[in-house]
């Protein structure tokens, strides 16, 4: 249904093939008005609960970068620490120092973390929310 539109959008298409295939298949419903008014009130509904979602994702933004989260590792004596530092584990740092809890499947590292240092990562919160944030590794 790629090039019929979008959820929630008003398309024309033949009469056969809406009677027959699409509402069958609840993929569209008629568009009388009243399932037109309903559409509308559900637009308003969900605008109103990502405007909020958007301000709740502006206030972890905030406390996130903030100040750069530290990152224990296991190092050795030249300071190249022992095997690398996991979205796991700055998921932990997160919440132990800013106390969000964010699932660590958001999170992606940009550079390799082999050795001490400031690295940056992504947290994708979704609908194209994605906020980089420094974490400092040091050494345990």
């Amino acid at each position: 249904m790629d090039n019929l539109g979008a959820a929630q959008e008003v398309v024309n298409v033949r009469p056969g093939y809406a009677r027959n295939y699409l509402i069958p298949q609840k993929y569209a419903i008629e568009a009388s008005p009243s399932n037109l008014k309903m559409a509308a009130e559900k637009g308003k509904v969900k605008a109103k609960k990502e405007a909020v979602l958007l301000g709740e994702i502006a206030k972890v933004t905030e406390v996130l970068k903030a100040t750069p989260i530290t990152v224990g590792a296991k190092t050795g004596t030249s300071g190249k620490i022992f095997g690398s530092v996991t979205p796991i584990q700055i998921a932990r740092a997160i919440r132990e120092q800013k106390g969000y809890e964010i699932d660590r499947k958001r999170i992606s590292i940009v550079d390799e973390v082999k050795e001490l240092g400031t690295y940056k990562a992504q947290i994708d919160f979704g609908n194209a929310n994605i906020v980089d944030i420094d974490f400092e590794v040091v050494g345990e």
